[in-house]
């Protein structure tokens, strides 16, 4: 039978308060009674009720963290780099996976707070207004994560997508080409991340007076990459074109296995690149050029900030810019 806090009381020679105000550090306890009190607790091994015990000091140390799929690749990052630097400041955290619904998103989200979590990180694919708006009403520390969406009035954590569209199209243009096509997945869409990557090509593009060129597909698959490549052909006979920017890793992987397919040879005939420096572009051959979004920094400094704020620290900004890096491989090449 484990021992509980009157066995601790009895063997420290203190009261049942006293113990309790020791293990929740509520009011000063004398030295010669608090080494007591820890001497009983580590004899008897006792274990404080931690639902109890956040009763009391108003603190639970958990941080819950809503993801759509812990299977994908780059959320999995996110988490890694919430787990480790939450466990640098003893928080804990508690995960749960919506599979992108909605309701099961609004669910989990009422299952942490009755589990008094002090912050909530919210990493989603979509944009749900009514989870959003549920999760703000609970007046905790929140940061929003979308890898293709962005919502500037939320505390968020990512990198400048305009900046970055500029410096890919910059390093192709200077590596002598001319004819840029740009492949997006979301380019109609109002408040997408690809809306910043766009500009950032057509900045660049227009500043070397350049023409724009730009394919859209159905999704951001390794599929959607190889089924454009038709059109990649065409455009490389008809508008000389001879690198193409890939809104997404895996469309650059799936436009270079239809280049392997079709006799095309990457990047002697045509550069690829892609955005995202996901773990397939660097174990790809070529290596793939990529942008690379830090996954596992996102989620670091996401609960970072949820931490500073909990302490009391002062948050100046909305939305965490980190630095750019762009991955240079064997998938571009100068002409």
């Amino acid at each position: 039978m484990s021992a509980t806090i009157k066995d601790v009381a009895k063997l420290a020679g203190v009261s049942i308060s006293t113990v309790s105000r020791v293990i929740n550090n509520s009011k000063p306890v004398s030295p010669e009674v608090r080494r007591k009190v820890i001497d009983a607790i580590d004899e008897l091994g006792y274990k404080p009720n931690q639902v109890a015990r956040s009763l009391v000091t108003k603190k639970s140390n958990l941080i819950g963290v809503i993801v759509t799929d812990i299977g994908n690749s780059y959320i999995a990052q996110m988490i890694r780099g919430i787990e480790e630097v939450g466990r640098m400041y003893n928080y804990d955290i508690l995960l749960s996976s919506s599979y992108g619904s909605p309701k099961t998103e609004m669910k989990f989200a009422e299952l942490l707070r009755s589990k008094q979590v002090e912050g909530i990180i919210l990493i989603s694919e979509t944009i749900n207004k009514e989870v959003i708006a549920q999760i703000e009403g609970f007046n905790i520390p929140f940061v929003y994560l979308n890898k293709f969406y962005r919502i500037l009035n939320l505390p968020s954590v990512s990198i400048d997508n305009y900046e970055a569209g500029t410096m890919m199209t910059r390093y192709l243009l200077e590596l002598g080409h001319q004819n840029i096509l740009y492949i997006t997945s979301n380019e109609d869409q109002s408040g997408s991340v690809e809306e910043y990557k766009i500009k950032g090509y057509k900045n660049a593009m227009r500043e070397s007076g350049k023409d724009e060129l730009i394919l859209s597909t159905e999704d951001c698959t390794i599929e959607d990459g190889y089924n454009v490549g038709d059109t990649l052909r065409r455009l490389m006979e008809q508008k000389g074109v001879t690198a193409t920017f890939c809104c997404q890793d895996e469309i650059a992987i799936g436009l270079i296995n239809y280049c392997y397919d079709n006799n095309i040879k990457v990047p002697e005939d045509i550069s690829i690149c892609g955005y995202g420096d996901t773990k397939i572009a660097s174990v790809y051959r070529p290596g793939l050029t990529t942008i690379k979004e830090p996954y596992y920094d996102i989620g670091a400094v996401a609960i970072r900030r949820i931490i500073k704020e909990l302490e009391g620290e002062k948050i100046e900004e909305n939305n965490t810019l980190l630095p750019i890096q762009m991955i240079e491989r064997e998938s571009c090449k100068g002409i």
